[in-house]
């Protein structure tokens, strides 16, 4: 919260009423993510997430918005067990569905979970090989080795990314050449190469230029057409511009979720209406 903020000012969130939803009736989308009544915890003692609940549906960007440490990006990775890499970390309770599936089963293969539940970083992080390597290296290590199937895919997700025509003469050069914003579409060419069905970015554009910004921006919108998008961002109008759906948290409870318009011009819950509008964050 802003050290700033004055004492009158002081809103106590945490006891925000339960999240309101709002899901416009006239377009009814498959649901590919349920996140049912799910704490989350580091250390086993604290819930850092609580009683989470929210659908994600097929073809919809959705956007997650609140002050830094309120649990979205760590939302985020529990999409993808990204968090299986910290010790001690996970769900005290409730279940993460992804296509109808429990990914803490155990039978889900965490591995195979990926390739359809990819990630886009917050820092662009191409691997030091070239741009070729880079989209085709999770088809490799999935055993394909044909040539012409590699090269039709990198040239695909290239183009899907936005970046072809301004590659496609030097793919053997080292994507580490390429600029900010093209390394980030790099990296979603990366993504995108293995066909997931779910795409999660944490942050994409907070490292880049306006410009690049823009870009990455018109991309999600396209992309959307292919992929179901969860998006973490600091920027309320980036949320704006690029979202269906806003789910807004605070203190690691989901304080408001619903159609990104109304979420920003009739927001339901007064807390929401505070952060939107400045009060606090």
């Amino acid at each position: 919260m802003n050290d700033t903020m004055s004492a009158t000012e002081h809103q106590d969130y945490s006891t925000a009423p339960q999240a309101t939803t709002s899901n416009p009736p006239e377009i009814e989308h498959e649901v590919v993510i349920e996140i049912d009544d799910v704490n989350f915890s580091y250390d086993k003692k604290k819930d850092v997430l609580q009683d989470i609940t929210l659908d994600l549906r097929k073809n919809e960007v959705t956007a997650f918005i609140g002050p830094s440490g309120c649990g979205k990006s760590t939302l985020l990775r529990c999409m993808n067990r990204m968090n299986d890499l910290i010790p001690n970390a996970g769900l005290t309770k409730g279940e993460i569905r992804i296509l109808g599936t429990d990914i803490h089963a155990p039978e889900v293969d965490v591995i195979e979970l990926r390739k359809h539940v990819g990630m886009v970083f917050q820092k662009y992080n191409p691997f030091p090989k070239s741009i070729y390597e880079n989209v085709a290296y999770g088809l490799r290590i999935q055993g394909i080795k044909n040539k012409a199937i590699l090269d039709e895919a990198v040239e695909t997700s290239l183009i899907s990314a936005g970046l072809w025509e301004e590659v496609k003469d030097r793919l053997d050069a080292s994507g580490l050449g390429l600029s900010g914003g093209q390394q980030q579409r790099l990296c979603i060419a990366r993504t995108i190469a293995v066909q997931p069905k779910i795409i999660l970015m944490d942050e994409p554009c907070s490292a880049l230029d306006p410009l690049s910004t823009a870009t990455i921006e018109d991309l999600i919108t396209k992309l959307k057409h292919d992929f179901t998008i969860a998006i973490v961002t600091h920027n309320m109008q980036q949320a704006t511009r690029v979202s269906d759906k806003t789910a807004f948290f605070y203190l690691g409870e989901l304080i408001e979720f619903s159609d990104t318009t109304k979420l920003f011009t009739n927001p339901s819950v007064k807390a929401t209406e505070d952060y939107i509008s400045g009060r606090f964050g």
